[in-house]
Formats: structure tokens, sequence, C-alpha cells
């Protein structure tokens, strides 16, 4: 395996261009199972998980077929007597977002057989909101040796309140949602950008949904939908990484194609902390103004401070003057990265959902892992800062959902390279 080496210590400067988001390209390859005909995607981003999800299709038997130089895929799927309706365990157990393509084939094939997904350890991410959903709908499940088997002639629309907003739960139930029957009401949805992005594409491809972007999601089933040529929105949690590069190294970094209002919760603390923060059309300037500042944030869902980004600012408070607390509201288990964050010299303490540091402490470099795909940009983070030369294990992590971060940050001035472990 490859591992990332980083000398630090170096200010970035210069421009970056955000990729696709990687958390609404998963939803909307996973969409295409809902037509036969051909769907154009712009703008994916080249990741591990794309890739993984788009074997997935094809053991379904689409074809798809990727143009990584116009960060692009096209997708057909067959008719619905040659779908395939069993999930490849061997690539479900590599992301939850395998379990995304379980509605549409529900909806298109009336039965499906997939493994519990896999993906980052960061605690309990069950998916009884898929599956309390679907029976809701009128499916018949059964568990049996960790396989889900769902069988339903045909899904009815329903009245569906959510425990609480998830994310993969909200776009299974949408995904599953537009063929079928009648209509169903998502009460308490997820309302995070990339389940807008998933909504916004199903419409162009025919679905009738009302509410997009709020809680409350209305979907009033059709008969089919059409093929599809869409552009994937931008990664907030890409260029939030970015952006938190830039002040932790005392940088000044312009990034590309950002969405304003989905950067608000990151721009408002990164201010907070000392940063200096210029929004313009869909650009996104950050730059240090010197000293960083101890504070308190808490991640909750959108439009709450993003989970995805809380292990990076978490590494940016470690340069922060004070004491600093991060509350975790939404994953039981996110605050594993802390160990590593302590080999290179954070005075980071973790009880209970809650982590303190205290800073500014010097970091300095030294071997550490990746444990999960935010772990390892939090490290990748931490090496920038640190003094001296940091190396990164198992860093298939972050190429699940950082498409080329060491070349971008290259471009930045780091010194970063990928050798062989």
């Amino acid at each position: 395996m490859d591992k990332l080496v980083i000398e630090g210590g170096v200010p970035l400067r210069g421009e970056v261009v955000t990729s696709g988001a990687k958390n609404a390209a998963l939803p909307i390859m996973a969409a295409t199972l809902l037509t036969t005909d051909e769907c154009v995607i712009e703008n994916i981003p080249l990741v591990e998980d794309v890739r993984t999800m788009a074997e997935i299709l094809r053991r379904v038997g689409c074809r798809v077929e990727l143009d990584c130089a116009a960060h692009r895929v096209i997708i057909q799927a067959p008719e619905r007597d040659r779908l395939q309706t069993s999930v490849a365990p061997d690539l479900a157990r590599k992301m939850r977002a395998s379990f995304l393509t379980t509605g549409p084939l529900l909806a298109r094939a009336g039965h499906v057989t997939a493994p519990h997904p896999g993906g980052c350890s960061i605690g309990r991410r069950p998916v009884n909101v898929d599956i309390k959903s679907f029976s809701a709908m009128g499916a018949r499940v059964e568990l049996a040796d960790d396989q889900y088997c769902l069988h339903a002639d045909r899904l009815r629309g329903e009245r569906i309140y959510l425990d609480y907003p998830s994310h993969t739960g909200t776009e299974n139930i949408l995904l599953a949602a537009t063929l079928a029957e009648g209509t169903t009401l998502i009460k308490h949805a997820s309302v995070e950008p990339e389940v807008a992005d998933l909504a916004q594409c199903l419409e162009q491809m025919g679905a009738k949904i009302n509410g997009i972007g709020s809680p409350y999601l209305e979907i009033q089933g059709v008969e089919r939908l059409h093929g599809v040529h869409y552009r994937i929105a931008p990664d907030r949690l890409e260029a939030g990484t970015f952006a938190i590069a830039a002040a932790i190294t005392g940088g000044d970094v312009l990034i590309h194609d950002i969405v304003p209002d989905h950067m608000d919760p990151l721009t408002h603390k990164l201010i907070e902390a000392g940063a200096i923060v210029q929004t313009e059309d869909r650009c996104y300037r950050v730059r240090s103004n010197g000293q960083l500042h101890a504070l308190e944030l808490q991640t909750l869902h959108f439009p709450g401070f993003p989970t995805d980004l809380q292990a990076a600012f978490a590494t940016l408070l470690t340069q922060a003057t004070g004491t600093s607390l991060i509350h975790e509201r939404v994953f039981d288990d996110r605050l594993q990265y802390a160990k590593e964050l302590q080999k290179l010299g954070a005075d980071i303490r973790v009880e209970g959902h809650t982590a303190t540091i205290i800073g500014p402490t010097p970091l300095e470099g030294v071997p550490v892992r990746a444990l999960d795909i935010r772990c390892a940009a939090a490290l990748v983070l931490a090496g920038l800062a640190a003094h001296g030369c940091t190396e990164i294990f198992d860093i298939y992590h972050i190429d699940r959902g950082y498409e080329n971060v060491d070349g971008k940050l290259q471009t930045l001035g780091a010194r970063i390279e990928r050798v062989a472990a």
C-alpha cells in the first residue's frame, strides 16, 4: 500500500478547484437504476467510492462508462427481466452507500438481496430507517445470514416519519418512492445539500417531488422515469478541507466552484477562529490573519456544522490559543482520530462525545494511521502544520473520498508525496 509523506511548515498559497460531491454522486449513480434510458452524469469525482459504485452497477447488469478525463460517467440500466437483484457482498461491504441500490432495485424489479453495508467505522450506522420505511411501503422483509431480502410486487405511497433525519435513509426512501403507487410523504427528512441534489436530478428524470431542501418531502409516484444529463454539485466537504488547510498553515487559498450557502456553517466558525474569509459568486478565499482563537463547536445535521468536517476543524483548533470544546452530536464514535493527533503532540482529550483541545501546541511529524476518510483528512492537515516529516499510512481511506488530494495540495505549495509503504 502507498503512504503519504508530508514535510510541514509551508503556508499554502494559490488556487484550487473543488471536485464534484462524492455524497451526491453515489445516490445519483444509484438513481440510474430507475430507468432503462441512458443517463449522463457530469462533474463526477474520481474517488474509490465512485469506482466501487460503478462496479456494483455493472454487476447488476448496467452498462457503465467512466470517462476520467471528462469527469463523466454514462450509465444505462437493463430491462427489468435482465436486472441482477443481488448486491455483491464484496463490494457492498466497502461502503455504506452500496445500500442505496436497494430502493431502486426494489422499485424496479420487485425484489432485492443485499448485505448490511460497510464503510467507515465511526459508530453505529444502522439501516433500520430504510428497512422500516420499505416495510411501511408494502415490502416483505427477511433477514438471514446478514442478508436483507426484500420483496414487493409494487411499493405503495405512505406517510413516513423519520426518528432522525438520516441522510442515506431519506435518499433510499426518495429513490424507491419515485416509482411507488400513490404519494409518499417523508417527515423529518434530511435537508443535507446532497439530498437536495439527488431530488433535483430525479425531478429532471421525470419524478414529481415537492419540498426539496425542506424536512417535508412529498413524492408522487410515476409509472416510469427517463434518462438525464446532470451535473453534480461541488463537494462542500473537500472545499472545507482546503479552506481549513489555508488557515492552519497561515496561507492564502482561493477555492473555485463552491455553493456559498453550503459553506455557511464552516464560514462562521472559521471567522470566529480568526481566519479571514471572502465569498464572491462561486469562489471562496481563506487566509490567515496570524492568530487563531479557541472556540466551542457542535456538529449537527445541515444546516448545522457538518460532522464530516469535525476532525479537520479539531486539527485547526490544536493551533488556536485557549481551550476549545467540540461536541459530536451525529455519530457516536467519531472522535477516534484524537489518539492519532496525540501522537503528533496535540493536547486533545476525549470524554464521551466531547473533545477538549488546549492550544496552541507544536505538532511534530511522526508515523500515524488513517482510521477513516475524515480522520485521514485531519492527519493530512496536521502533517501540513507539523514540524518535520509526517508519514500517513492506510491512505486508501482518503482515496475513497478525496480526488487527487496530494496533487491538489502540491499545486498550493505543499511538500507532500505518495510513496510505496
